[in-house]
Protein backbone atom coordinates (compact mmCIF):
# COMPACT_ATOMS: atom_id res chain seq x y z
CA UNK A 1 0.00 0.00 0.00
CA UNK A 2 1.53 3.66 -0.45
CA UNK A 3 2.24 5.72 2.26
CA UNK A 4 -0.24 7.86 3.23
CA UNK A 5 1.52 11.77 3.58
CA UNK A 6 1.16 15.57 4.75
CA UNK A 7 2.93 18.46 3.70
CA UNK A 8 3.07 21.30 6.38
CA UNK A 9 5.10 24.20 5.25
CA UNK A 10 4.06 28.03 4.51
CA UNK A 11 5.85 28.53 1.93
CA UNK A 12 3.53 27.61 -1.06
CA UNK A 13 6.85 27.13 -3.62
CA UNK A 14 8.26 25.04 -0.75
CA UNK A 15 5.25 22.91 -0.84
CA UNK A 16 4.58 22.34 -4.65
CA UNK A 17 8.12 21.67 -4.88
CA UNK A 18 8.02 18.58 -2.42
CA UNK A 19 5.09 17.60 -3.66
CA UNK A 20 6.32 17.18 -6.88
CA UNK A 21 9.41 15.53 -6.03
CA UNK A 22 6.82 13.15 -3.81
CA UNK A 23 4.54 12.34 -6.89
CA UNK A 24 8.06 11.53 -9.00
CA UNK A 25 8.49 8.76 -6.32
CA UNK A 26 5.18 7.15 -6.80
CA UNK A 27 3.72 4.99 -3.87
CA UNK A 28 3.57 7.45 -1.33
CA UNK A 29 -0.37 9.60 -1.52
CA UNK A 30 -0.24 12.88 -0.15
CA UNK A 31 -3.27 13.71 1.56
CA UNK A 32 -3.37 17.26 1.98
CA UNK A 33 -1.50 20.52 2.23
CA UNK A 34 -1.04 23.16 5.12
CA UNK A 35 0.48 26.30 6.08
CA UNK A 36 0.80 26.91 9.81
CA UNK A 37 1.60 24.53 12.97
CA UNK A 38 -2.18 25.01 14.03
CA UNK A 39 -3.31 23.08 10.78
CA UNK A 40 -0.94 20.65 11.25
CA UNK A 41 -2.15 19.61 14.13
CA UNK A 42 -5.37 19.23 13.07
CA UNK A 43 -4.91 17.50 10.31
CA UNK A 44 -2.48 15.06 12.00
CA UNK A 45 -5.25 14.24 14.05
CA UNK A 46 -7.81 13.80 11.28
CA UNK A 47 -6.14 12.18 8.59
CA UNK A 48 -3.81 10.10 10.86
CA UNK A 49 -0.80 9.64 8.21
CA UNK A 50 2.47 7.59 8.11
CA UNK A 51 4.52 10.68 7.74
CA UNK A 52 4.15 14.01 7.57
CA UNK A 53 6.91 16.67 5.93
CA UNK A 54 6.68 19.55 8.59
CA UNK A 55 8.75 22.65 8.24
CA UNK A 56 10.85 23.86 11.12
CA UNK A 57 9.23 27.21 11.17
CA UNK A 58 6.09 28.29 10.88
CA UNK A 59 3.77 30.87 12.20
CA UNK A 60 1.91 30.71 15.29
CA UNK A 61 3.21 26.87 16.34
CA UNK A 62 6.71 25.87 15.00
CA UNK A 63 7.33 22.35 13.95
CA UNK A 64 8.25 21.54 17.90
CA UNK A 65 5.49 23.01 19.10
CA UNK A 66 3.47 20.68 17.02
CA UNK A 67 4.64 18.07 18.08
CA UNK A 68 4.11 18.44 21.28
CA UNK A 69 0.75 20.19 21.13
CA UNK A 70 0.03 16.41 19.53
CA UNK A 71 1.26 14.89 22.96
CA UNK A 72 -0.64 17.25 24.78
CA UNK A 73 -3.91 16.15 23.39
CA UNK A 74 -3.44 12.78 23.14
CA UNK A 75 -0.89 10.89 24.66
CA UNK A 76 -1.87 7.36 23.33
CA UNK A 77 -2.19 8.42 19.74
CA UNK A 78 0.30 6.79 17.30
CA UNK A 79 3.09 9.29 15.98
CA UNK A 80 3.33 9.66 12.07
CA UNK A 81 7.33 9.57 11.04
CA UNK A 82 8.81 12.92 11.15
CA UNK A 83 10.63 14.61 8.18
CA UNK A 84 11.68 18.22 8.69
CA UNK A 85 12.14 20.70 6.36
CA UNK A 86 14.49 23.61 6.91
CA UNK A 87 16.56 25.74 5.18
CA UNK A 88 19.53 25.97 7.72
CA UNK A 89 23.08 24.24 7.80
CA UNK A 90 22.56 20.41 8.08
CA UNK A 91 25.26 20.62 10.46
CA UNK A 92 22.73 21.92 13.07
CA UNK A 93 20.17 19.61 11.99
CA UNK A 94 22.14 16.71 12.21
CA UNK A 95 22.19 17.40 16.23
CA UNK A 96 18.54 15.95 16.38
CA UNK A 97 18.45 13.35 13.97
CA UNK A 98 17.63 10.18 16.07
CA UNK A 99 15.67 6.89 15.01
CA UNK A 100 11.91 8.35 14.81
CA UNK A 101 13.22 11.57 12.54
CA UNK A 102 14.71 12.93 9.31
CA UNK A 103 15.43 15.91 7.30
CA UNK A 104 15.30 17.56 4.11
CA UNK A 105 17.39 20.77 3.71
CA UNK A 106 15.72 23.43 1.47
CA UNK A 107 16.00 23.57 -1.72
CA UNK A 108 14.81 20.00 -1.74
CA UNK A 109 17.27 17.42 -3.79
CA UNK A 110 15.62 14.54 -5.51
CA UNK A 111 18.29 12.34 -4.44
CA UNK A 112 17.84 13.37 -0.73
CA UNK A 113 13.32 13.12 -1.21
CA UNK A 114 14.28 9.29 -2.21
CA UNK A 115 16.56 8.46 0.02
CA UNK A 116 14.15 9.97 3.14
CA UNK A 117 11.02 8.03 1.48
CA UNK A 118 12.97 4.59 1.77
CA UNK A 119 13.71 5.59 5.11
CA UNK A 120 10.37 6.25 6.24
CA UNK A 121 9.19 3.16 4.29
CA UNK A 122 11.74 1.00 6.78
CA UNK A 123 10.97 2.69 9.71
CA UNK A 124 7.22 2.13 8.74
CA UNK A 125 7.84 -1.69 8.28
CA UNK A 126 9.43 -1.94 11.82
CA UNK A 127 6.63 -0.33 13.35
CA UNK A 128 4.18 -2.48 12.06
CA UNK A 129 6.31 -5.28 12.30
CA UNK A 130 6.83 -4.67 16.37
CA UNK A 131 2.92 -3.81 16.62
CA UNK A 132 2.13 -7.24 15.22
CA UNK A 133 3.78 -9.11 18.00
CA UNK A 134 1.52 -8.28 20.43
CA UNK A 135 1.36 -6.52 23.88
CA UNK A 136 1.79 -9.92 25.82
CA UNK A 137 4.64 -10.68 24.34
CA UNK A 138 6.24 -6.96 24.62
CA UNK A 139 5.66 -7.45 28.05
CA UNK A 140 6.91 -10.94 28.15
CA UNK A 141 9.62 -9.29 26.83
CA UNK A 142 10.29 -6.32 29.43
CA UNK A 143 9.28 -4.09 27.09
CA UNK A 144 7.19 -0.60 27.82
CA UNK A 145 3.53 -0.34 27.23
CA UNK A 146 2.65 0.98 23.82
CA UNK A 147 1.44 4.42 25.88
CA UNK A 148 4.78 4.50 27.82
CA UNK A 149 6.81 3.30 24.92
CA UNK A 150 5.33 6.62 22.58
CA UNK A 151 5.88 8.92 25.45
CA UNK A 152 9.33 7.43 26.31
CA UNK A 153 10.01 8.24 21.96
CA UNK A 154 8.38 11.87 22.47
CA UNK A 155 11.01 12.67 25.40
CA UNK A 156 13.94 11.98 23.38
CA UNK A 157 12.73 13.66 20.45
CA UNK A 158 11.37 16.56 22.29
CA UNK A 159 15.10 16.66 24.06
CA UNK A 160 16.69 16.26 20.30
CA UNK A 161 14.80 18.94 18.70
CA UNK A 162 15.24 21.77 22.13
CA UNK A 163 18.74 21.90 21.05
CA UNK A 164 18.64 21.85 17.74
CA UNK A 165 15.51 24.82 17.72
CA UNK A 166 18.56 26.75 19.99
CA UNK A 167 21.19 26.05 17.61
CA UNK A 168 19.26 27.86 14.80
CA UNK A 169 18.44 30.69 17.38
CA UNK A 170 22.53 30.90 17.34
CA UNK A 171 23.21 30.77 14.42
CA UNK A 172 20.38 33.50 13.20
CA UNK A 173 22.02 35.78 16.39
CA UNK A 174 25.55 35.31 14.55
CA UNK A 175 24.46 35.94 11.08
CA UNK A 176 22.86 39.25 12.25
CA UNK A 177 25.72 40.63 14.02
CA UNK A 178 27.75 39.64 10.88
CA UNK A 179 29.52 41.87 8.35
CA UNK A 180 27.56 39.47 5.31
CA UNK A 181 24.22 38.52 7.46
CA UNK A 182 20.95 40.14 7.86
CA UNK A 183 18.34 39.19 10.37
CA UNK A 184 14.66 39.20 9.64
CA UNK A 185 14.28 42.93 9.32
CA UNK A 186 17.43 43.04 6.92
CA UNK A 187 19.67 44.69 9.82
CA UNK A 188 22.90 43.69 9.26
CA UNK A 189 23.04 43.95 5.54
CA UNK A 190 26.32 45.07 4.23
CA UNK A 191 25.18 46.15 0.62
CA UNK A 192 28.40 43.46 -0.23
CA UNK A 193 27.93 40.28 -2.15
CA UNK A 194 30.51 37.35 -1.66
CA UNK A 195 31.32 36.01 -5.24
CA UNK A 196 34.09 33.14 -5.87
CA UNK A 197 35.29 33.54 -9.25
CA UNK A 198 38.61 33.06 -11.11
CA UNK A 199 39.95 31.78 -7.80
CA UNK A 200 39.06 35.28 -6.21
CA UNK A 201 36.61 36.09 -3.33
CA UNK A 202 35.11 39.23 -4.73
CA UNK A 203 33.14 41.28 -2.98
CA UNK A 204 30.26 42.73 -5.36
CA UNK A 205 28.09 45.32 -4.99
CA UNK A 206 24.25 44.15 -4.41
CA UNK A 207 22.94 46.29 -6.87
CA UNK A 208 25.23 44.57 -9.83
CA UNK A 209 24.50 41.53 -9.76
CA UNK A 210 21.67 40.35 -12.02
CA UNK A 211 20.55 36.98 -10.89
CA UNK A 212 21.42 34.31 -9.00
CA UNK A 213 20.19 30.48 -9.77
CA UNK A 214 20.84 27.17 -8.18
CA UNK A 215 21.81 23.63 -9.28
CA UNK A 216 23.46 20.64 -9.19
CA UNK A 217 24.40 21.96 -5.45
CA UNK A 218 25.62 25.39 -6.05
CA UNK A 219 24.51 29.12 -6.32
CA UNK A 220 26.07 30.40 -9.34
CA UNK A 221 25.59 34.85 -9.34
CA UNK A 222 25.38 36.69 -12.09
CA UNK A 223 26.69 40.40 -12.59
CA UNK A 224 27.07 42.01 -16.27
CA UNK A 225 30.78 41.50 -16.07
CA UNK A 226 31.46 38.36 -14.43
CA UNK A 227 29.73 34.79 -13.10
CA UNK A 228 30.74 33.38 -9.93
CA UNK A 229 29.58 30.95 -7.08
CA UNK A 230 28.16 32.05 -4.22
CA UNK A 231 29.31 31.53 -0.69
CA UNK A 232 26.01 30.12 0.65
CA UNK A 233 24.45 27.20 0.91
CA UNK A 234 20.54 27.79 0.13
CA UNK A 235 18.78 31.02 -2.04
CA UNK A 236 17.10 31.75 1.22
CA UNK A 237 20.07 32.52 2.86
CA UNK A 238 21.51 34.08 0.05
CA UNK A 239 18.25 36.51 0.28
CA UNK A 240 18.21 37.41 3.84
CA UNK A 241 21.89 39.01 2.74
CA UNK A 242 19.75 41.37 0.05
CA UNK A 243 17.73 43.84 -0.26
CA UNK A 244 13.71 42.75 -0.32
CA UNK A 245 12.67 45.86 -2.49
CA UNK A 246 15.18 44.93 -5.21
CA UNK A 247 15.32 41.57 -5.17
CA UNK A 248 12.51 39.24 -6.05
CA UNK A 249 12.31 35.13 -5.59
CA UNK A 250 10.88 34.51 -9.01
CA UNK A 251 10.99 30.61 -9.43
CA UNK A 252 12.30 28.22 -6.44
CA UNK A 253 15.88 28.10 -8.60
CA UNK A 254 15.63 32.12 -8.97
CA UNK A 255 16.45 34.92 -7.38
CA UNK A 256 16.55 38.19 -9.43
CA UNK A 257 17.05 41.88 -9.33
CA UNK A 258 14.13 43.80 -10.36
CA UNK A 259 16.31 46.73 -11.65
CA UNK A 260 18.21 44.33 -14.56
CA UNK A 261 15.19 43.03 -16.07
CA UNK A 262 15.12 43.96 -19.52
CA UNK A 263 12.27 42.31 -20.59
CA UNK A 264 9.11 40.20 -19.71
CA UNK A 265 8.16 37.63 -22.39
CA UNK A 266 5.33 36.02 -22.45
CA UNK A 267 5.43 31.72 -22.45
CA UNK A 268 2.98 29.20 -22.43
CA UNK A 269 0.15 28.79 -21.20
CA UNK A 270 -0.43 32.55 -19.93
CA UNK A 271 3.25 32.22 -18.34
CA UNK A 272 6.08 34.84 -18.58
CA UNK A 273 9.65 34.71 -18.83
CA UNK A 274 12.26 37.38 -17.89
CA UNK A 275 15.18 38.59 -19.83
CA UNK A 276 17.45 40.22 -17.87
CA UNK A 277 21.10 42.20 -18.51
CA UNK A 278 23.49 40.04 -18.31
CA UNK A 279 25.84 39.06 -21.12
CA UNK A 280 24.06 36.34 -22.05
CA UNK A 281 20.34 37.80 -21.77
CA UNK A 282 19.55 35.34 -19.89
CA UNK A 283 15.99 34.37 -20.15
CA UNK A 284 14.38 33.32 -16.43
CA UNK A 285 11.09 31.58 -15.92
CA UNK A 286 8.40 33.03 -13.65
CA UNK A 287 6.65 30.18 -11.16
CA UNK A 288 3.06 30.09 -11.69
CA UNK A 289 2.28 31.63 -8.21
CA UNK A 290 4.48 34.97 -9.07
CA UNK A 291 2.49 35.73 -11.82
CA UNK A 292 0.06 37.86 -9.96
CA UNK A 293 2.81 40.08 -8.56
CA UNK A 294 4.88 40.38 -12.24
CA UNK A 295 1.77 41.83 -13.10
CA UNK A 296 1.18 43.95 -10.60
CA UNK A 297 4.56 44.98 -10.42
CA UNK A 298 4.88 45.90 -14.45
CA UNK A 299 1.25 46.67 -14.86
CA UNK A 300 0.85 43.67 -17.28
Amino acid sequence: MPLSALIIDDEPLARQELQYLLDREGEISVLAHGSNGIEAVELIRTHKPDVIFLDVRMPGLDGFAVLKKLMALDRKMRLPQVVFATAFDQYAVKAFEVNAVDYLLKPFDSKRVQRTIEKVRERCAESQGAGSAGSGSREARGELPDGLRVQSRMAGAEAKLDALLKMMEEQAAIAASGVLGAGPNGQGRSGKVVVRAQSRLLLVDQKDLCFATIGEGRISVVTKTLEGDSNCRTLEELTDQLDPEQFWRVHRSYVVNIQHIREVVPWFKSSYQLRMDDRKQTEVPVSRSQTKRLRELFNL
